[in-house]
């Protein structure tokens, strides 16, 4: 399944509108019963309207009744000196609303890390930390 959700990160990343990073990133989740959903990054020219690829990936997901997330793969095609670029603070607290500890395969150009959303997200603000009424 790896290699499914990898490829249609890739895919997604085609279609990613980024003229101010020029980075496109894709990403894929597939959710609990096995269904893949991705989606790319949205740039906007005000910062503060970019979507990035793992929000949109998610949302397509639970728009269409997914609300668990057990693995997702981020693909960018670029080699970054730094090291894997993981999702940002904005896609963590989202990702910690649907999911439990996935895992999170981050692809570049050549080499691939995998993460578990515990190590990239020690101590999320959730569903399972606040008292709903």
């Amino acid at each position: 399944m790896k290699t499914n959700l990898i490829e249609a990160a890739k895919l997604a990343a085609k279609n990613a509108y980024a003229p101010y990073s020029r980075i496109c990133f894709g990403a894929a989740v597939e959710t609990e019963s096995g269904d893949i959903f991705s989606g790319a990054n949205i740039e906007n020219a005000s910062y503060g309207a970019t979507m990035c690829a793992e929000r949109v990936a998610i949302y397509k997901a639970v728009s269409a009744g997914h609300t668990m997330i057990k693995k997702m793969a981020l693909y960018y095609g670029k080699e970054v000196k730094r090291g894997a670029i993981t999702p940002c603070g904005l896609c963590r607290q989202v990702m910690s609303e649907f999911c439990d500890d996935m895992e999170i395969i981050v692809v570049q150009k050549t080499t691939q890390t995998v993460y578990t959303f515990s190590e990239l997200f020690k101590k999320p603000f959730n569903k399972h930390t606040i008292r709903l009424v």
